[in-house]
Formats: structure tokens, sequence, C-alpha cells
């Protein structure tokens, strides 16, 4: 393919519809490529910025500040290996089970960004936020429309399960969002819980077994144990005001009282 012709693919690719319209007028001009170059710059930057608004990934620690010596057990060769994304080829499952603080939705976060940088569609929900929004619709219409929205998402992340508990129409809306998913797009889950305790989380409610067979079928599970990191920074912080106190000099006011 020469030159020229692949410059014309890039300009229908584009639908630029009035330089195609004009091809042979303005075929080797030397601003025809920068152009074209720019506008795919652009609408690749667009793109990412919608993309990132409509997944609400929220603010989050890259995994260049992760400390990985924190956590008691965390496999970092897996973790490492899902940051390149092979876990969607087949449309594997990624759950993080561990203890609140230990960095479960960090993790999710970034497999989450690395996601959308790579081009694909991602939604990053809470559980209680998106199951919610869910089981509030009052029309089947309605419904059917929000599933297929989540459906449809190539990642689709669901933060914190096992933080409240649901009812029986909320266990049975993850239920139906799980296998319209299943063996088709990848979805990640953080939990602090392990399954066999979900019954908690969905008390009676019927299709737990089925919900977490199609869950875990094809799944990387990735433990973490370990201390809250949360706590870590929180302690660290009060540390750090704590001595900047001790070595603050002292005002003219306190100087005063203490004479």
């Amino acid at each position: 393919m020469s030159t020229d012709d692949a410059l014309l693919n890039r300009a229908k690719a584009l639908r630029l519809n009035g330089l195609v319209e004009h091809w042979d007028e303005i075929a080797g001009a030397p601003w025809l490529a920068p152009m074209l170059q720019w506008e795919e710059e652009e609408r690749a930057r667009r793109s990412l910025q919608r993309r990132l608004r409509d997944a609400r990934i929220g603010h989050f620690k890259p995994m260049a500040d992760y400390d990985w010596l924190w956590p008691k057990r965390l496999d970092r060769a897996a973790v490492e290996q899902l940051m390149s994304l092979s876990f969607m080829n087949d449309a594997t499952n990624i759950v993080f089970v561990g203890p609140n603080g230990v960095g479960k939705s960090t993790l999710a976060q970034n497999i989450a960004y690395q996601a959308l940088i790579a081009g694909h569609s991602v939604l990053f929900r809470s559980a209680s936020e998106m199951l919610g929004e869910l089981a509030a619709l009052d029309s089947d219409t309605a419904l059917r429309r929000r599933l297929h929205h989540y459906a449809a998402a190539d990642v689709l992340a669901i933060d914190e399960v096992g933080y409240l508990s649901y009812s029986n129409r909320h266990a049975d809306l993850l239920f139906e969002l799980v296998s319209r998913r299943y063996q088709a797009r990848s979805t990640i889950v953080t939990t602090n819980k392990p399954f066999a305790a979900w019954t908690e989380v969905f008390p009676n409610a019927a299709c737990i077994v089925s919900l977490v067979d199609r869950l875990v079928h094809r799944s990387e599970v990735i433990a973490i144990d370990g201390e809250s990191y949360r706590l870590k920074e929180a302690l660290e912080r009060a540390e750090a005001q704590s001595t900047q106190h001790r070595s603050r000099p002292a005002s003219t006011n306190e100087k005063e009282y203490v004479a």
C-alpha cells in the first residue's frame, strides 16, 4: 500500500468526508500527514477523557507508589501479570480478597486504568452504588437498559462486596449481571469476605452458590493478608505532625506565657 493510499484510509477512518471528496486535489500536500496525525491524537485524547469520566475510577495511588513489602501475603508476579491485561483475552475474572485497608481497591483501580489506556471500555462502581441504582429502577425497560450498560463494558470492576448486607433482590440483580458477562467479558471484584461467607452478605438468597460458581469458574483469585495500610499511613501522618509540632519554635505569645 502506498503512502498516499494509507493517508486516504486514515482520512476515511476519521470520516473527514470533505477531504476524501477532494483527495485528488490535496494528495501529496506536505501538511496532509501532520493534519491527520493531529486529528487522530486529539480524538484519542477526547476519547480517553470521556471514557475516564464514564468509568469513574476515582483518585488512586499508582502502582509505582504501591508498597509491596507491607502486605504479609500478596503474589506480586500474579498482579503484575494482570497489569498486562492478558486476562481479558479469555474473559477471565479477577477477585481480590482480603481485610480492610490492604490495597484491594488500589490494585483494581490500577488494572482498570490500564485497560482504559489500552482503549477498552471500563466501569468502576462500588457494589452498594451499582446494586442500589439497579434496585431503584421501577420499570423493566429501564432495568434492562441499565443491566445492558453494565454488562457491555469490556471491564466491570465491582468494589467493596461484603461491606454491607443486601436483600434477595440485590443478589438476584448481581447474579443476572454476572451471568450476562459470564465467559464473555472480564469482571473485577474486591471483597473483604471469603466466598464461604457471602451468605452473610446476601442472607437467604437462593442464587449465591450459582453466582459464586460463575464468578470463579474462570478467574484469578488474589488473596491479600496484612494490616490496614490506611491505618499505617494515618499513624505515620500523626507521628510526622507530632514531630513537627515539637520542633517548631515557640511563638512570642507562647514565650510570654511560659515566662
